[in-house]
C-alpha cells in the first residue's frame, strides 16, 4: 500500500463547519450593525425632541417692511361711540394742507380730532397711510381705518412719529401717506382691516 493511500483524508465536514462558522460570524456582524443603527436613531430622536420641547424656546427678532401689509380681521362694534376717543392726524405725505383737510372731514363725520400736525424729522415720508393706536384702542382704530376706506392698523410705534413726539389726548393717530393725501374721505365699506407693522424710525 502506498503512502498516499495510507494517509487519512480530511473529511468534507470540516470544510462545511468552517464555512458555517464564517456565515454565523457574518450574520452576527449584520445584526450588531442593525442594532447600532437603531440605537443611534432612538438617541438622535430623543435629542431632537428635547431641543423642540418647551424648555428649548428660542426668541428671535424679525424685521418687517412697513409697506408690506398682513391682512387680519379687527372687529368694529356697532355700539362704538365716535366721541369716546380722540384722533391725531399727522402729515407724513409731504403734501401741504392734506392733514388739515382730513381733520376737517373726520370732524364732519362726528369724530373728535385734534389739530393736525406733521411727522417727526426722523420719520421717513410715507406712501401708505396707517392708523396707529395706543393699547386698548384697537377697536377705535379699526373704525377709523374703515372710515378711511380700509387702511392698515398697527400698535403705536416708539418713538411716536409726530413732530412733538407725543399725541396729547389722542389714542388713535393717522399717519397720512401720499395714497390718501388730498383725497376725499373713504366710504367706510371695508369688511376687513389690514394690520401692518409699526413704522420704523432711525436716530443718529
Amino acid at each position: 500500500m502506498s503512502q498516499e493511500q495510507s494517509r487519512p483524508r480530511r473529511a468534507p465536514s470540516d470544510r462545511r463547519q468552517s464555512s458555517g462558522t464564517t456565515n454565523v460570524n457574518s450574520t452576527l456582524s449584520i445584526i450588531i450593525a442593525v442594532l447600532a443603527v437603531l440605537l443611534g436613531f432612538f438617541i438622535l430622536r430623543d435629542i431632537r425632541s428635547d431641543q423642540t420641547g418647551p424648555a428649548a424656546v428660542v426668541q428671535t427678532e424679525t424685521t418687517v417692511d412697513p409697506t408690506q401689509t398682513t391682512v387680519g380681521e379687527v372687529a368694529v362694534p356697532t355700539t362704538l361711540v365716535l366721541t369716546s376717543f380722540k384722533i391725531q392726524v399727522t402729515n407724513a405725505s409731504g403734501i401741504s394742507g392734506s392733514a388739515g383737510q382730513l381733520t376737517t372731514e373726520l370732524q364732519g363725520r362726528g369724530y373728535i380730532v385734534q389739530p393736525a400736525n406733521n411727522k417727526s424729522e426722523i420719520t421717513p415720508k410715507q406712501t401708505v397711510t396707517v392708523v396707529y393706536y395706543l393699547l386698548g384702542s384697537e377697536q377705535a382704530a379699526a373704525a377709523v381705518a374703515n372710515a378711511l376706506g380700509g387702511v392698515g392698523i398697527a400698535a403705536m410705534p416708539e418713538p411716536i412719529p409726530t413732530e412733538t413726539g407725543n399725541l396729547g389726548e389722542a389714542t388713535v393717530m393717522i399717519l397720512l401717506g401720499t395714497d390718501l393725501a388730498g383725497k376725499p374721505l373713504g366710504t367706510g365699506a371695508a369688511v376687513s382691516v389690514p394690520a401692518v407693522p409699526a413704522v420704523t424710525t432711525t436716530t443718529g
